[in-house]
């Protein structure tokens, strides 16, 4: 069973940084492409930033220069470090893992993000 398992989030003010990182368990995680999603109170979930098995990343033009993720193989883990953050970053944040093998896609259960004004 896939198993995603996100932590790292909490209240910070504007201008500081928190770092995400989600743990996956019950799959191959270095066949699967990895990417931080957020969905913010009355609002739709949208991508902030992906990772491929190659390392190749993208990011949201919102958190460009101000977001880096990234990804351990070895820890099967995948981290999303934020820095400057801004109240309007304020949101759940879920990982994803899409596997390369079957296509299958799985979601973690969001950790909340607060930034204070």
């Amino acid at each position: 069973q896939v198993r995603l398992v996100e932590s790292g989030g909490g209240l910070v003010q504007a201008g500081g940084s928190l770092r995400l990182s989600c743990a996956a368990s019950g799959t191959i995680f270095s066949r699967n492409v990895m990417a931080w999603y957020r969905q913010a109170p009355g609002k739709q979930r949208e991508l902030v930033a992906g990772i491929t098995t190659g390392g190749s990343t993208r990011y949201a033009d919102n958190v460009k220069s101000r977001f880096t993720i990234s990804r351990d193989n070895a820890k099967n883990t995948v981290y999303l470090q934020m820095d400057s953050l801004k109240p309007e970053d304020t949101a759940v944040y879920y990982c994803k893992t899409t596997s390369t093998i079957t296509g299958d896609v799985y979601w973690g259960r969001g950790t909340q993000v607060t930034v204070s004004s």
